[in-house]
């Protein structure tokens, strides 16, 4: 072991290519063959990594998955505490983000055991860069719940988010996915679905969610990222002059004055007072048959 019990070792977090090997961090190799406990996701596909890389793991191989994550963690632990050389890698990317991870980083970090981490492939951040949408404020959202209902509810709650979304998704869910995004945002909020990042047949399809949800209803193969642009800005829809006049009648039919309705469309609209007022003088000269300048709110 590289520590001791005086000593305590260290977990590695070593993050794995989403599709082409190549792209794995000069790193891994070493960590691979220098740990004293690999922690795989899936003990096969790290054999297949390995032989890819040309390395031969120095330590033993565990399983380490979301059937047996709480029961192996006080193992690894343990381990860790001796002074053993953990390494933790996921089928592919960063474990911790969708996979497992998390609760061996919480009880390491609650023993106060060093945790670092190899950076490698993010399938969220090479979607989110490939999306075309704004990037400079995002959240991930991970895999929604598979249920209709529990799905829906959980788009709601982040129908107003203004940021950037990036979502998991299983490929045979997408359709159903796509078309609750599209209840949820709205036909002609933007996406893009990025499928089979880095591998032979990559690729992104970007669009209103309407459109993509007719797309996916054909059937998508591949692992999928889904991409979507945060909620507009309160206020910031564009109102053309006549709409704004029918919005300030609305109101006044209901029993506001005018003044306080064109106030209230005004903020609505993310528009100063004054160019809702000139609007309705104009429509009330245009009416009339008068010239279209106002002389103030009444």
């Amino acid at each position: 072991m590289t520590g001791s019990p005086d000593s305590p070792g260290t977990l590695v977090l070593a993050g794995t290519p989403i599709g082409d090997v190549s792209d794995a961090p000069p790193r891994l190799s070493k960590e691979l063959a220098d740990a004293d406990v690999i922690a795989a996701e899936d003990t096969r596909r790290l054999r297949r990594l390995t032989q890819a890389l040309g390395v031969t793991p120095g330590g033993r191989v565990v399983s380490y998955f979301e059937g047996n994550e709480s029961a192996r963690t006080p193992e690894l632990v343990e381990a860790l505490a001796g002074g053993a050389r953990v390494l933790l890698v996921t089928d592919a990317g960063m474990p911790s983000v969708s996979d497992p991870g998390y609760r061996l980083v919480a009880a390491a970090v609650e023993r106060d055991i060093k945790v670092t981490a190899v950076p490698g492939p993010s399938a969220v951040l090479t979607a989110l860069a490939l999306s075309g949408l704004p990037v400079d404020r995002f959240c991930f959202e991970g895999f929604l719940p598979r249920k209709a209902g529990e799905r829906m509810g959980r788009l709601r709650e982040v129908a107003e988010e203004r940021r950037t979304l990036v979502y998991f998704e299983a490929p045979h869910r997408l359709d159903d996915t796509l078309a609750a995004m599209a209840e949820a945002f709205g036909d002609e909020r933007r996406a893009a679905v990025c499928r089979e990042l880095t591998k032979t047949y990559e690729e992104v399809k970007r669009g209103p969610l309407g459109e993509l949800a007719r797309w996916a209803a054909e059937g998508v193969r591949g692992e999928i990222t889904v991409v979507v642009e945060g909620a507009p800005e309160k206020g910031a829809e564009v109102l053309d002059a006549s709409e704004l006049v029918r919005r300030v009648q609305v109101r006044e039919e209901a029993g506001e004055r005018r003044k306080e309705a064109i106030a209230a469309v005004a903020a609505e609209a993310g528009l100063p007072k004054r160019e809702v007022f000139d609007a309705v003088v104009a429509a009330k000269n245009a009416a009339r048959g008068a010239p279209s300048e106002g002389k103030g709110l009444t």
